[in-house]
């Protein structure tokens, strides 16, 4: 029996209740694009043998997923402008501001640069603690989205799984590189 059997309704079976929450596809494609720019950012912001600087890091951190947010939410504009055949809807700020989830999963990572720049621990510490904590996410948040999408849950698990490859790939190129 295929995975997602156990989400396709039986006659007679009452439907599953929906969950109380059910992100929209945009927003969880733009925490997945937030975390995979996060990690390849703090990836690449720590280079080896230079001088840790956790600070500047993290305000790269942030300019580039608000830039990234921007032309992600202007290029849905631009999208929309065209299928319309030229005509713009109201709602232009709106696919620009929608992009939230993309600055949302990132600051978990300035987060732990800020706490390196403070001292409390060192920028290596920070950059391997993100990567881990964003490979995990990705984890989660590929297998929530296959549930949310009604798959069971060995579905889930290799979407999951697929996400975290991504993170895994980032974290072996950030090896082989440094």
């Amino acid at each position: 029996m295929s995975d997602r059997a156990d989400h396709a309704r039986r006659r007679g079976t009452a439907p599953r209740p929906a969950s109380r929450y059910r992100p929209r596809e945009q927003s969880l494609f733009s925490v997945v694009y937030g975390l995979v720019l996060a990690s390849a950012l703090v990836a690449a912001l720590d280079p080896a043998g230079e001088e840790a600087d956790p600070g500047p890091d993290a305000l790269w951190v942030v300019l580039t997923a608000l830039a990234a947010g921007a032309a992600h939410g202007y290029a849905h504009v631009i999208a929309q402008r065209a299928s319309a055949d030229g005509t713009a809807a109201p709602g232009r700020l709106r696919l620009v501001l929608a992009e939230w989830p993309l600055l949302a999963a990132v600051l978990p990572t300035v987060g732990m640069l800020l706490a390196a720049a403070a001292g409390w621990w060192a920028e290596s510490t920070a950059v391997d603690t993100a990567l881990l904590v964003n490979t995990v996410a990705l984890f989660g948040w590929g297998a929530w989205a296959a549930r949310t999408a009604g798959h069971g849950w060995p579905s889930a698990c290799r979407a999951g799984g697929m996400d975290m490859l991504i993170g895994l790939l980032i974290v072996a190129a950030d090896a082989l590189i440094k």
